[in-house]
């Protein structure tokens, strides 16, 4: 969706890793004519060597780097990040450096803020790359070292909940662990402040769902989770999009404003 309905002038895939098959699919199915025709895709799947692992997410930044340099604004999407780590372990492992977190060498830790520290802005008034790196983690733990490292070098990150996921929510994007560390230098007070009044609502409701499934909660006891539960249906189907739909910033800003018109 993001490659497809980008306003950005050039898209980068790079993926690493994944299935072979998959790269056939996202081509074909996912990009589409119209994203295909400004695209570029670099492809190293699971089958092959840690070093062309490696490569692959090396090459498909240096083409973003290229066309930034040419004054376009580049959208960089690799995955994922977690493949990349793992191709790295392999060939410290196999020279003979000591693994020191949960099979990690130190190495790894130091190549990624290498890999992810090239995207961003250019020179003032020229080119950009925006990138998202997928991040793999095991058994869903936020404390995983490939997780816990790349939210320590990038700019934010959105945490897909398999609960969602399984009831059907999609993007299954959980907001109250997600984070943005530019937001507050992007957006207008209002804007913000409409952002801080739905999290608020959302993370009422959630914090009183077994409450409410099992009745106890008499309404009128907490005016913050009535207007919660008001809200609620609208709160989720604003957090949900079919994968077809495009949805621009004025559009979103738009619905945001008419849940909370009294705030701001």
């Amino acid at each position: 969706m993001m490659a497809r309905y980008t306003a950005a002038d050039v898209i980068v895939v790079g993926l690493i890793g994944e299935r072979s098959r998959e790269v056939k699919e996202f081509i074909e199915q996912n990009l589409g004519g119209e994203g295909l025709r400004r695209s570029v895709v670099v492809a190293a799947p699971a089958d092959v060597g840690p070093l062309m692992r490696l490569q692959g997410a090396a090459y498909a930044t240096s083409i973003a780097e290229h066309f930034r340099e040419e004054g376009k604004h580049v959208l960089l999407i690799m995955d994922s990040l977690t493949r990349y780590a793992m191709a790295q372990r392999e060939i410290a492992l196999a020279i003979g450096e000591p693994p020191v977190t949960r099979g990690y060498p130190p190495s790894v830790f130091a190549r990624l803020p290498q890999l992810v520290e090239r995207a961003g802005n250019g020179p003032v008034g020229g080119g950009s790359i925006t990138a998202f790196y997928t991040v793999l983690v095991e058994g869903d733990d936020q404390q995983d070292p490939i997780a816990d490292a790349a939210r320590a070098i990038l700019d934010g990150h959105f945490v897909l909940n398999r609960t969602l996921a399984d009831a059907g929510h999609y993007p299954a994007i959980d907001i109250e662990q997600s984070i943005s560390r530019a937001m507050t230098n992007l957006i207008t007070p209002e804007h913000l402040a409409r952002v801080r009044r739905f999290k608020q609502l959302y993370s009422r409701y959630q914090r009183a769902r077994d409450l409410l499934a099992v009745g106890a909660y008499a309404p009128g006891s907490d005016p913050l989770l009535d207007r919660a539960i008001a809200l609620y249906p609208q709160l989720e189907t604003f957090l949900q999009q079919g994968i077809e739909e495009r949805a621009d910033v004025a559009e979103g800003l738009a619905a945001l404003n008419a849940l909370f018109p009294e705030v701001g």
